[in-house]
Formats: C-alpha cells, sequence, structure tokens
C-alpha cells in the first residue's frame, strides 16, 4: 500500500507537446506516475492546485551557493526552493580543493538540490577571483578522473574565459578543460565576457553539448556583430549543438542583445541567473523574475518553462528531471502570474515596464511540498 496524492485543478505543462493543459497529476513516494498505475491498496488524497500552472521543477543551472566559503555566494534555499527552483547547479564556485566541505556545508545542508558544474581550477573562487591566472592553478587530469568517478553530484566542468580571470593565460585554460573533458565525456560551462580572449578562438573549441553562458551579455566582442547578426564561430558553434544560457548576472545581460538575436533567430538557450547575494535584489531578482524579464521581450511563455525544465534536463544529462511524464522525479513547480505594472532592469540598468511577473506558490520536492508562498 501507499500513498498517492492526486493534484487537480491546475494548468499543467507537457514537456512532450510543449503546451499547457488541464489535467491530473499523480505522485506515489517521489514519482510521477499514470493513472492506471494506481493500486486498489494505495490510499488516495487530493490535493488543490487552485489554477496554479504546474511545471517539472525548475532547474537552474548557474548559480553560485557556497556560502561563506566562495568570493561570492548565497543560501541555496532562498534562491531555490523558497523562489520555484528545485535543482540548482553552483557554476564553478568550487574547484576540487574544496569540494568536500561543498559537500558537507552544501550540497547536505539544504533542501535544494544542489549540482556542480567543477571550475577547472583546483580551488574555484574560494582563494579569489582570477583562478585561471597562472598554469599552476588548473585541476590536474588525475584529479579531475577521480572526483568525477566518485561524485554524482558533478556534472560538468567551468571555465571563466575573460580577460579579469585568466590574466595573461589567454586561451590556454580552456584548452586544459577540453581535455578534461574530453577524458570523461562531460560538457564545459563557458564563461564568456571581456575579451581577451576573443571569441573566434574561444568558440571553436567547443563541442555538442558544452554550454555558453552569459551568451547575451551585450558587452563589445559578443555573438552579435553590429548588424545584429551572429558571429560567423557563433552560428558555426549552435549548429554543431553548443548550448547558449542567459547568465543574468550583474553585468551580463541585455535587453537590448536579447531582443536583437530574437528578431533574426529562433535558436533555444537555457535561462540561468548567475545569483548570488549581491546581486540577488537587483539587477538578477530569482529565476522567475529572468523569465519575467523575456516574457516581456516577447518570448513565449510554453518557450521559456521548456528553457528552466526539459532544456537543462538534456543539456547535463539528468534522465529523470525536466518532464511530469509518469516515471520522472516527483519536483514541481506552481506559480501564478501576476498582472500588475512594474519595472525590471538588465544588467546595464535598462529598464523594462512589465505586466506580467512570475510568483512562486508551491514547490515540491522529491514528492513533498517544500515551499508554500503565504
Amino acid at each position: 500500500m501507499g500513498k498517492v496524492t492526486i493534484i487537480k485543478n491546475g494548468i499543467v505543462f507537457n514537456a512532450v507537446n510543449k503546451a499547457f493543459t488541464k489535467k491530473d497529476i499523480y505522485v506515489k513516494d517521489d514519482e510521477i506516475i499514470a493513472e492506471e498505475d494506481i493500486e486498489e491498496t494505495d490510499l488516495l488524497t487530493e490535493w488543490d492546485a487552485k489554477g496554479s500552472y504546474v511545471a517539472p521543477g525548475f532547474i537552474d543551472m548557474h548559480v553560485h551557493v557556497f556560502e561563506n566559503f566562495a568570493q561570492i555566494g548565497i543560501n541555496a534555499d532562498k534562491i531555490g526552493i523558497n523562489q520555484g527552483v528545485t535543482t540548482v547547479v553552483d557554476a564553478g564556485s568550487t574547484g576540487y580543493k574544496d569540494y568536500a566541505q561543498f559537500k558537507d556545508k552544501i550540497i547536505n545542508q539544504h533542501t535544494t538540490e544542489i549540482l556542480s558544474l567543477l571550475n577547472v581550477s583546483a580551488t574555484g573562487l574560494v582563494e579569489g577571483l582570477d583562478e585561471l591566472s597562472a598554469p599552476e592553478k588548473l585541476m590536474s587530469e588525475r584529479a579531475w578522473e577521480t572526483i568525477k568517478a566518485s561524485e554524482p553530484a558533478i556534472v560538468g566542468l567551468k571555465a571563466r574565459m575573460s580577460q579579469s580571470v585568466v590574466g595573461n593565460q589567454g586561451i590556454r585554460p580552456l584548452e586544459h578543460a577540453r581535455k578534461l573533458a574530453d577524458q570523461t565525456d562531460t560538457p564545459i560551462m563557458v564563461h564568456i565576457g571581456s575579451p581577451p580572449p576573443p571569441l573566434n578562438e574561444i568558440l571553436p573549441l567547443l563541442k555538442d553539448g558544452d554550454i555558453v553562458t552569459h551568451a547575451f551579455h551585450g558587452k563589445k566582442g559578443g555573438i552579435l556583430d553590429e548588424d545584429g547578426a551572429l558571429i560567423p564561430e557563433a552560428h558555426e558553434a549552435l549548429e554543431r549543438g553548443v548550448k547558449f544560457d542567459v547568465g543574468h548576472g550583474t553585468s551580463s545581460f541585455s535587453y537590448q542583445t536579447i531582443k536583437r538575436f530574437k528578431e533574426n533567430y529562433s535558436y533555444p538557450f537555457t535561462i540561468s541567473t548567475d545569483v548570488y547575494e549581491k546581486n540577488f535584489e537587483q539587477p538578477v531578482g530569482s529565476l522567475m523574475d529572468t523569465i519575467s524579464k523575456l516574457l516581456a521581450v516577447g518570448y513565449d511563455l510554453e518557450d521559456l518553462i521548456e528553457s528552466v525544465t526539459i532544456l537543462p534536463a538534456k543539456t547535463l544529462s539528468l534522465m529523470n528531471y525536466g518532464s511530469l511524464e509518469p516515471g520522472k522525479k516527483a519536483d514541481i513547480t506552481m506559480f501564478h502570474i501576476e498582472k500588475k505594472n512594474r519595472e525590471l532592469i538588465d544588467s546595464h540598468g535598462e529598464v523594462m515596464k512589465v505586466n506580467q511577473r512570475l510568483i512562486p506558490q508551491t514547490t515540491w520536492k522529491n514528492g513533498k511540498i517544500v515551499y508554500q508562498r503565504g
């Protein structure tokens, strides 16, 4: 005998046909099940979603949650389950040297599920923000093979490729990351910002499944040329399967850049926040605020929900995530859309007047309610 919760009266996102429909969801233990799989001995209870949108648990694939240890960080549950995000991916806050502490103090101490893109630097962001500025700071091949084989929460590598991080090392840290990633068939998330190194050196090193975060940063030397067209290296990268990610951050999301991209291209991308304590209130806000900004730009809600559910799940090879189909994890995000005029800003201080904002209502993790809006 088991307990089955029937979630009723929700507007449910179907990841297969990318549409919202009114239907019931059945949760048994920590799993979504089909109605026909309910057994006669199961105890049935109903839970009223009260017209909320019901989606697979949101995944924020670029955050910094090594709170009190790394140079930048924030409480994982503050930007996770409390904001309708069931799974976050810490993108490079920790390296090999401090991962055990990250696991003990962060992964094991929060309700939000925390995965890791391990920094290619052995010290991550714990000892400074120029972690790739010297060859001796890089993680060794043996260290990477050892930790990747023993730590299932590590889903890939992170390399921050901008001038303030790499110093005089140029493209060499990314070449090292490429070697490590190829050893274990895992993706690299590459932070792009102010060159050097330029994108025409960075992007050709990336392969199918790798991720470019801060793709729409709006700084000089980005993915678009002066006419709003993708530079050749960016177009070629997308065509061979490299993924673009928002990675909002303090200085890495531009309304103007995303508008120009939308005018000319329909490539899908993932949405993440690059959130930490100092940018949480402004300019980033939550993952739902970032989605709300893109909704105001003109993207369809269905495409945006796909960008925080099934797309990051596929990108990071998270097999049981990103869908409410039977057999998947019972991670569920419920939200309302508030119809109210307000202003949301990008990383460059540009103000967007919006009249729709996603508001988290209820968060389910592994089949249990872990957050409800008061």
